[in-house]
């Protein structure tokens, strides 16, 4: 599939700001699964200087500093053309060692997986949350430890049972809220997707991007879902929010393994009082082949 995909985000103070230097996360990938083909960036005010940074996870970035001079507003413009390859997302061989659970890691692939395994995150305790680890014992039994069909049944079980909900800014919620209330945005069904892999010795990570969805509609949002590394086939993607396997129908920004380190744009501003600050988001998506 091809896409062109135009994504614009605006930031509104109450009074003027001074920017301070912001990390902007919305170029594509560019690898066997995508090709980036086009990518720019257009910023409102101009920047004073921007650099390119590649972050621990081999994510793209942008980092862009500002004059200091007074706004009341700050746009940030992208534009991606974005070849995708892979149609069946199963398409791998996994090493015979890691198809059940709980899986016996080699020691020198343990380390490295180390962040994406732990129950730490940002946004929650550190620990495994108990509701996440209940779900994930309940379908590893129910699979009988199989890893793939504990990811396919987990993937349809969130999407089955939880009522999709826009929520456009703020935080992921934990994941015992979002399983016990059946209800979350797609950051918020990835983040317990990903503790529910993790807490069984599953390593995962979040990612931000762009999901196909209907081309007919203008209405368009970011959209996260999770990777899981399984042996011998590497990260492979996850959407519990439409219960997809991830092929040629998303298209992918960034991924880490704490979700505010996928955020599509961070950074700050210095003000004199009290601040009121609005975000508007415009994505469009066309589909070409």
């Amino acid at each position: 599939m091809f896409y062109q995909i135009s994504h614009t985000t605006t930031y509104k103070y109450s009074q003027p700001v001074t920017l301070q230097p912001h990390l902007v996360r919305l170029r594509p990938r560019s690898n066997g699964w995508q090709t980036l083909k086009l990518f720019s960036l257009q910023v409102t005010p101009q920047p004073t200087a921007r650099s390119q940074i590649v972050d621990l996870d081999g994510n793209s970035l942008i980092k862009l500093w500002f004059a200091p001079q007074k706004t009341e507003q700050l746009q940030i413009q992208a534009q991606s053309q974005v070849e995708t390859h892979e149609s069946n997302p199963f398409n791998y061989l996994m090493e015979p060692w890691a198809a059940r659970l709980a899986i016996d890691y080699p020691t020198s692939l343990l380390l490295q997986l180390q962040p994406y395994l732990t129950g730490q995150n940002a946004n929650y305790a550190t620990s495994v949350d108990p509701i996440a680890l209940q779900l994930a014992q309940e379908i590893s039994h129910e699979v009988s430890g199989d890893t793939v069909n504990f990811l396919a049944t987990l993937n349809q079980r969130i999407y089955e049972s939880c009522k999709y909900l826009v929520r456009e800014t703020g935080k992921p919620l934990s994941p015992g809220i979002t399983w016990t209330e059946k209800l979350g945005s797609c950051r918020d069904l990835t983040v317990l997707f990903i503790e529910v892999c993790r807490s069984i010795g599953l390593a995962a990570r979040f990612v931000s991007g762009y999901q196909e969805g209907d081309l007919d509609r203008d209405d368009r949002h970011l959209h996260a879902w999770a990777e899981v590394y399984l042996p011998g086939a590497g990260w492979r993607g996850y959407d519990p929010t439409h219960g997809l396997a991830v092929s040629d129908r998303h298209v992918a920004l960034v991924a880490s393994a704490v979700s505010d380190y996928a955020a599509p744009v961070s950074g700050n501003f210095s003000r004199v009082g009290d601040v009121q600050s609005t975000i508007d988001y415009q994505i469009q998506i066309q589909g070409l082949s």
